[in-house]
Formats: C-alpha cells, structure tokens, sequence
C-alpha cells in the first residue's frame, strides 16, 4: 500500500484524504457506511489503484521483484514509488516539505480517525509513531516497510531477497517511477475533478 502517494494524490482535499487513505480496509459496499466526501475518496483510491496496475511501467517494475515474491511483486512496487515519490523534488522540494505534508496529513486522519474503519484505526498509531510517510525517503524505511509487507503476507517468510533487488535494481526503478508518476497525477486529478462535480 502506497500511503504516501495515495495522500498526495488526494490534492489536500480533506474528505477525500480520508478515503483514500483508508480504502483498503474498506471491502466492497461498505463504502456506503460513509459520508459521499469519503466515498468519493474511496473511489478515486480504488481508480488510482486500478491505473497503476493496468500501467505498462509498473508491470515492468514487478519484473524486479517477482523471483523473491512472486505474486506480491506489485505490492513491493507500491512501496518503492513512496520511496521515489518521497525524494521526488518536483513534489517536495526537500525534506522540509515533506515533513510537513506527512505533519499536516497525521493530523487530519487524527481529528477524524473515529469515522475511520477499526483495522485503520488499530494501524495509524504505528504509521504515525514510525512516521511512515517521512520516513520513506530513507532506504532503511524502505527495509523496515518490506519487512512489514511479509509479515502481513500469508505465503513470505523473508524480505531479504526484495530488498536485494530494490537496491540491485534501483536505477531502473526510479526511471520507472519517472515515467508513472507524471501519468498517475494528471489522472488522479482529471478522476477527482469529475468526482467532486459530480
């Protein structure tokens, strides 16, 4: 899960940050147990997600990390575009500016955290206390997030071999992540535009 990048794209709509934020632990039409501003976040999460599977460089980036896990290649690549997105500087024009997105997002999620799901509620206080979204930019955070995935994934038992390719490889990630990121913005902003006139 690309928490990072889902916040971002979210375009400092507080309503729909919520949504998209906590979309995943949100199955199927549940989503109408939520006001229509987070809904509507819900769904721009879930065309966001739907964009970045179907692009050509992200099934070139799962490429990388298929020989260490397989099916669960695209979740480690939602990763690895937080971590270039984090240090991307037409985005954040340095760490200062990321500390503050990730400041001014914990702090919505935390006003409004009990409209949230459970599982959601159970997790942010780890997001917030590691501070997953600035901590990104680090390739340690990167680890410790590997480490994560496995130990939430039924069928891994070691993100050693993924983090091996995430270095090995990680010139070639970045240009993938060049190429996407521009594509997911213009959509991301085109789905949520017609999301909020509608």
């Amino acid at each position: 899960m690309n928490y990072l990048a889902h916040a971002y794209l979210s375009f400092n709509n507080e309503q729909i940050l919520l949504g998209n934020m906590c979309s995943d632990f949100i199955k199927g039409k549940k989503k109408f147990d939520y006001a229509i501003d987070i809904q509507k976040g819900i769904a721009l999460h879930r065309a966001i997600d739907t964009f970045t599977d179907a692009h050509a460089t992200t099934a070139e980036a799962k490429q990388f990390f298929k020989p260490a896990v397989g099916l669960y290649a695209g979740a480690f690549v939602d990763v690895v575009y937080d971590h270039f997105l984090a240090i991307d500087t037409k985005e954040f024009y340095d760490s200062v500016a990321l500390e503050k997105f990730s400041l001014y997002t914990y702090t919505i999620l935390q006003q409004h955290i009990e409209v949230l799901p459970l599982k959601f509620q159970n997790l942010f206080p780890y997001m917030q206390k590691q501070n997953w979204l600035y901590n990104y930019q680090f390739t340690w955070g990167i680890e410790r997030s590997f480490e994560g995935l496995v130990r939430r994934a039924k069928y891994l038992s070691s993100w050693h071999e993924a983090f091996e390719a995430f270095n090995k490889h990680y010139k070639s990630l970045h240009t993938c992540y060049n190429i996407f990121f521009p594509e997911v913005k213009n959509f991301a902003a085109r789905q949520l535009e017609q999301l909020v006139n509608n």
